[in-house]
């Protein structure tokens, strides 16, 4: 079943995507929760002209989202966390730590537009940060002790 996408969503496709999912998950889940819409062909000649009257906003957009790529640059995260004397930390680091310490920076992300492996001990990691959909940039946070 092909569906039109009307929101982002994590590992599916971005908004206004023309995407195959099963009919179940399409029947039942995006389409009555508003996440997308059936892919007619009067639908997707719909969507083509708001793609098109939106092309000089989303190019701005993605610019914006570029520029702040480009200012976080190399920029490198110190992340305080609890550890013990193996240096094994107590919980773990999550995006939202990693959105918190961007803050204090000066850079407003979304903590969800931040992608962390799992870290449980002190040391050097990377997260990914998901400004666009064309604008990926990875970011290299160090985890010490506090």
């Amino acid at each position: 079943m092909d569906v039109i996408l009307k929101t982002d969503i994590a590992g599916l496709g971005y908004k206004n995507d023309t995407v195959t999912v099963k009919p179940g998950y399409g029947r039942n889940f995006l389409i009555p929760q508003g996440f997308a819409i059936m892919a007619t062909d009067s639908n997707k000649r719909m969507i083509a002209e708001n793609i098109r009257q939106a092309a000089h906003k989303a190019e701005k957009i993605k610019n914006d989202a570029q520029a702040i790529a480009d200012q976080i640059g190399d920029l490198r995260l110190t992340i305080p966390a609890k550890a013990g004397e193996s240096g094994k930390i107590f919980g773990r680091v999550t995006n939202t730590q990693i959105a918190d310490a961007l803050r204090e920076k000066g850079f407003d992300i979304d903590r969800k537009k931040i992608a962390v492996d799992d870290v449980k001990s002190l040391g050097e990691y990377k997260a990914t940060l998901d400004l666009h959909k064309d604008v990926k940039h990875t970011l290299v946070f160090e985890v010490i002790a506090e």
